[in-house]
């Protein structure tokens, strides 16, 4: 399995796990700093072509500040493919940069392989009324996009989103799972989808235990074709390459501070349930 796995080190998110228990290892960590949150599409470009050739079907990296990596990790299959996401925030904004961590689904639906994406576990405020108008709900209502928000009280929604429940979801994905049995399937997941008892992350948390996500990979692995997946969102510490990322990291993120006094208990444990089982040894 250690051909068919990387560690692109973008920070220092999983720096307190041993390295015999880390894939094998890329430190981008100085170039990453032009990368963090938002970036323009040259620096991507040249980042993929410079290290396309270490690219690996499963790939652990930073925190979620990098998550758009995923768009470019998704590159590297020549066949059609269903992308899930395990995800807090749907990453779906249309108004801003190309190229951030809070944009990068729709750079994954222009890539021509991607037949479509199923987003998990969005409780921010982004599938909200006053917030959802920023996110590509064309690409919902052709059928290329379908977001599974977390149902809020009092929450009207429209069509195009699909909200669910604690008590429903996993009954709601094994339906998803039925109508794409055999299908070729990528799976990113981003720590910040966990409950803040399973996951210190940089972001604010999610309502998914580690239990459960390790539950849908099971399922996902015994019904379909897993081709690929991704892994990050543990917490790590910021440094950037410019002082407009920063501003609008800082403008971001959550403003309530984050304890991360237990991170390497919490995150680690994390990931020793999740990698396993995302890359088919759990």
């Amino acid at each position: 399995m250690q051909e068919s796995t990387a560690f692109f080190r973008t920070d220092d998110a999983w720096d307190f796990l041993r390295a015999d228990s880390l894939p094998p290892v890329v430190d981008v960590s100085a170039e990453a700093k032009s990368l963090r949150f938002i970036t323009t599409s040259k620096k991507i470009e040249d980042f993929q072509a410079k290290y396309a050739p270490r690219f690996r079907p499963f790939t652990l990296f930073g925190s979620g500040d990098f998550h758009h990596l995923s768009a470019v990790w998704t590159r590297q299959f020549d066949e059609p493919f269903l992308l899930l996401s395990f995800d807090n925030h749907p990453d779906w904004v249309v108004t801003g940069p190309r190229w951030s961590c809070g944009a990068w689904i729709n750079r994954a639906v222009e890539n021509r392989q991607v037949r479509g994406v199923s987003i998990w576990g969005c409780g921010s405020e982004d599938c909200d009324p006053s917030e959802r108008g920023r996110g590509a709900r064309k690409a919902a209502e052709a059928g290329k996009l379908a977001v599974h928000p977390w149902r809020k009280a009092k929450h009207a929604y429209p069509h195009w989103l699909l909200p669910t429940t604690p008590e429903t979801w996993r009954a709601e994905l094994t339906d998803w799972v039925a109508r794409h049995a055999t299908e070729k399937i990528y799976i990113t997941i981003d720590l910040d989808c966990l409950t803040a008892a399973d996951a210190v992350t940089n972001w604010d948390a999610g309502r998914f235990t580690t239990a459960d996500i390790v539950w849908a990979l099971g399922l996902l692995r015994e019904r379909m074709n897993i081709i690929g997946g991704d892994l990050c969102g543990a917490h790590a510490k910021p440094s950037f390459a410019g002082a407009f990322q920063r501003f609008a990291s800082w403008w971001d993120h959550p403003k309530s501070r984050i304890d991360t006094s237990r991170r390497t208990e919490i995150n680690g444990e994390a990931y020793r349930r999740i990698w396993p089982a995302l890359i088919g040894q759990g």
